[in-house]
């Protein structure tokens, strides 16, 4: 288990400061047994649980913020934040009274750069999260099995490989003093009715189905389902809701991979400036 102590924010950064105290937080290694702000749900019946849902409206990108409220430090973090949008959460993560502890990434985007880099330049205590497999800069990698812990509360992390070779999902833990329903951050390997594209950054739509169907479809039927991107002002599925409606998902695996290879889709606008910096965890210049 990794731990960092006495971890403090800057109290240059928000006016009027908050209390800081020190803040333990650590990442549970398995042993080998195995519009804007106004989009978000609060769908855990925890009342542990702080849940917000955050939209960018450029990339239609969804960053959620989870904490748990019942700390006395209320140790937060956040899910794939984009750098356009890190001051408005900030700001709300200042509101609410919550110390950030991690800025983590379900894969290294192609559409967006991550705001994680601009975060830590601002909260430097902030530790960035991505899978190991995905080969980019962090402060922890992590991997199948492993645990995110925030205060009382923890995410567990699922390896869901094919959109990109690096793709994870976070799901809150199954323990009975954790949030129910589960919920599952799946990036862009599952989104709602669909899933992501396979046909770059080591994609694979066979391992994309295996992915999603051992390691997503597993998950009980309740569990709600939070992606990374909806176009189509979708907020919230479920696993038994994507295992009877998901036009792509619900066919046969050579079903499946007929249609990812005829999607016909155009070139990412972004991914030859979001790709590099989300490798290097959207490090930014002092210029930028």
């Amino acid at each position: 288990m990794l731990r960092f102590h006495s971890l403090r924010f800057s109290s240059s950064l928000f006016a009027p400061p908050l209390p800081l105290s020190p803040v333990s937080i650590s990442i549970t290694k398995p042993t080998r047994l195995t519009p804007r702000m106004a989009s978000y749900s609060t769908s855990s019946s925890s009342s542990k649980l702080l849940f917000r849902q955050l939209f960018e409206k450029e990339s239609s990108t969804y960053t959620y913020l989870l904490a748990d409220a019942s700390h006395p430090e209320k140790p937060a973090l956040l899910i794939d934040p984009v750098d356009k949008t890190v001051d408005r959460d900030l700001s709300l993560i200042q509101q609410l009274g919550l110390k950030l502890v991690y800025a983590m990434n379900t894969h290294v985007h192609a559409d967006h750069v991550t705001g994680t880099g601009l975060i830590k330049s601002k909260v430097p205590v902030v530790k960035s999260v991505i899978s190991k497999a995905s080969g980019a800069t962090a402060d922890l990698h992590v991997e199948q099995g492993d645990k995110v812990h925030f205060g009382d509360l923890f995410l567990e992390i699922r390896a869901t490989p094919g959109h990109t070779a690096g793709c994870i999902t976070y799901v809150t833990g199954d323990t009975p003093d954790q949030p129910q329903p589960r919920m599952a951050f799946t990036g862009d390997a599952l989104l709602i009715r669909g899933c992501g594209r396979t046909d770059f950054q080591g994609g694979s739509s066979e391992q994309l189905y295996k992915s999603v169907h051992s390691q997503i479809f597993t998950l009980p039927k309740d569990t709600l389902l939070y992606p990374a991107h909806d176009y189509k002002g979708f907020t919230v599925s479920t696993v038994g809701e994507e295992l009877q409606y998901n036009p792509r998902l619900t066919k046969d695996e050579e079903t499946f991979k007929n249609i990812m290879a005829n999607l016909s889709l155009s070139y990412p606008k972004m991914i030859d400036i979001a790709v590099p910096a989300n490798m290097v965890c959207g490090i930014q210049s002092k210029t930028s």
